[in-house]
């Protein structure tokens, strides 16, 4: 009696490269399922809203609302962002406790996991955009028509996309919990420099040239585009280019990962 050899190479891939509704509602669950996560998604974006949203001239017009409506939406996007790269970080835990390694062994592709874990952080993403939009209703102090509060809301969701790929890329070249560490202080950074906190006009013109080149920035104006009726095209360019890279650095670290098996 003879036997044939295994061949890996002759192994079947799934569809879609393993991509399917049960490994994202899977991903989605276990989130969910982490209290500190849940927490962190909910709590701190509506905090932040409470805080800028009671600040003194809340009702001074800009665009087609006020300035409280003009914060609402940067917190909405800042919490969205911080909520979108903590979980895309999360594969830096997983490549930890070895459980990237683990898939790697499987025919899931690597293209579906990274696809997976986007997804999972535009979940998460959402959450922190209803929350902090939720807590604006309640307050009753941002002014702006309804359709610039959803259009406004749906631009968020999309532009986390940009720190979804950020926190991928950098839990894959930040070991463990370290990851976190470096993308909250950094985030804020980022978010203070692309005029979230404090409105770009109040900078010096250096800080001010500065910040158009940050990743925050482009985004931001896209998310108050509806606010405030003012998109210049190198904001546009300048989120093009910042998504493109994260992307582009995640997609990297991923295949130099995948290489060692």
């Amino acid at each position: 009696m003879s036997t044939t050899a295994y061949d890996p190479t002759t192994r079947r891939v799934p569809p879609l490269g393993g991509f399917n509704l049960t490994l994202l509602r899977i991903e989605l669950l276990r989130m969910l399922r982490n209290r500190r996560t849940v927490m962190f998604t909910l709590v701190l974006p509506a905090a932040l809203a409470l805080s800028f949203g009671n600040q003194k001239g809340a009702d001074q017009t800009i665009g087609s609302g006020n300035l409280a409506a003009y914060l609402l939406v940067s917190m909405a996007l800042y919490g969205a962002a911080l909520t979108a790269a903590a979980t895309g970080s999360m594969v830096a835990m997983e490549r930890a406790l070895g459980w990237s390694r683990q898939l790697r062994l499987t025919p899931l592709h690597p293209i579906a996991y990274i696809l997976t874990k986007a997804l999972v952080a535009l979940s998460m993403g959402a959450l922190a955009i209803a929350s902090v939009n939720v807590v604006g209703l309640l307050m009753g102090k941002a002014s702006m028509p309804a359709h610039i509060w959803v259009a406004s809301a749906l631009l968020a969701l999309v532009c986390t996309m940009t720190f979804a790929a950020l926190g991928v890329f950098v839990g894959y070249i930040v070991p463990g919990e370290n990851a976190m560490q470096i993308l909250g202080p950094g985030l804020a950074l980022l978010s203070f420099l692309g005029g979230l906190f404090v409105p770009l006009s109040q900078f010096a013109d250096v800080v001010r040239h500065i910040a158009w080149w940050t990743p925050m920035y482009g985004v931001a104006e896209i998310v108050r585009a509806p606010l405030t009726h003012e998109l210049p095209w190198y904001a546009v360019v300048n989120a093009i280019a910042w998504l493109a890279l994260f992307v582009a650095g995640a997609a990297w670290r991923m295949s130099k990962d995948t290489a060692r098996v």
